[in-house]
């Protein structure tokens, strides 16, 4: 690898080991059907990721990464191909696995939590990608994320601010339903419509909607709601993810997955 100078975001030596695999294969694979960048490739790996990383945590456009960095078009190629390739949603099972397992826990989940999120856009997104989300007053984005019982990403999805949570809930459903089978249980808030959780129960999935005890006044966890809070709060602390400045809905699962 290039010496340069490290930053904070800068993966260490231990969690390049864990991804390197994985990058380094799909680079090869690149190679035998004559599609990577540069010939041969000019770029360290290691350094692209570190790239990315870094325009995640700053919030920085990507013009503005640092010169000692490869130079910003090569990286957002880098980023577009590796979304594309669906190589950063690999990176996130590959290492939910690994967490869950050194938990002492079965590598696929049994339970599962949903939420969503709405955030403003830049104005470099087209207004097409956009809606207002009436009930938090807000003109952007939603991310709708399904996570384990322990805050890990599953799925996700980005949609215009306008889409009802129960309609990005069914996708999400029946995509948790194909791809992880040993799923049984899920919340949701009170957001998901009713008709949500018999489409869950056809899926095989015994949906749960939490309510707030009516009684109950100020303040309160809810049952499995601090899981998945804690989770978006997790997103919040990459600058990028303040806002969606992404043009494209994939980028916008794509920097979510880096996050």
């Amino acid at each position: 690898m290039s010496e340069r100078r490290r930053y904070p975001s800068d993966l260490s030596d231990a969690r390049w080991a864990l991804v390197e695999r994985l990058l380094t294969s799909w680079r090869t694979e690149q190679a035998r059907h004559g599609l990577n960048i540069g010939h041969p490739p000019r770029h360290d790996l290691r350094d692209i990721l570190d790239a990315v990383l870094y325009v995640a945590r700053t919030g920085i456009p990507w013009r503005y990464l640092p010169h000692d960095y490869p130079h910003w078009n090569t990286v957002y190629q880098y980023f577009g191909r590796w979304e594309k390739a669906g190589i950063f949603e690999q990176l996130n099972g590959l290492l939910r696995r690994r967490v869950r397992e050194d938990e002492g826990r079965q590598p696929e989940p049994t339970a599962v939590v949903i939420d969503v999120q709405s955030v403003k856009t830049s104005t470099n997104v087209p207004a097409a990608e956009q809606g207002a989300d009436a009930g938090k007053k807000i003109v952007g984005r939603k991310r709708s994320i399904v996570i384990d019982t322990g805050g890990l990403l599953l799925t996700l999805l980005v949609t215009a601010a306008n889409v009802q949570d129960s309609v990005a809930g069914r996708t999400l459903l029946d995509r948790i339903a194909a791809a992880y089978p040993t799923i049984r249980k899920g919340w949701a808030d009170r957001g998901y419509r009713e008709y949500l959780v018999d489409h869950a129960a056809r899926l095989g999935i015994d949906l749960e909607i939490v309510r707030r005890t009516p009684a109950r006044r100020g303040f309160s966890v809810l049952p499995r709601r601090l899981a998945v809070e804690r989770t978006l709060g997790w997103l919040m602390h990459h600058r990028r993810l303040a806002r969606d400045y992404e043009a494209l809905p994939s980028r916008s699962i794509g920097m979510i997955c880096v996050a």
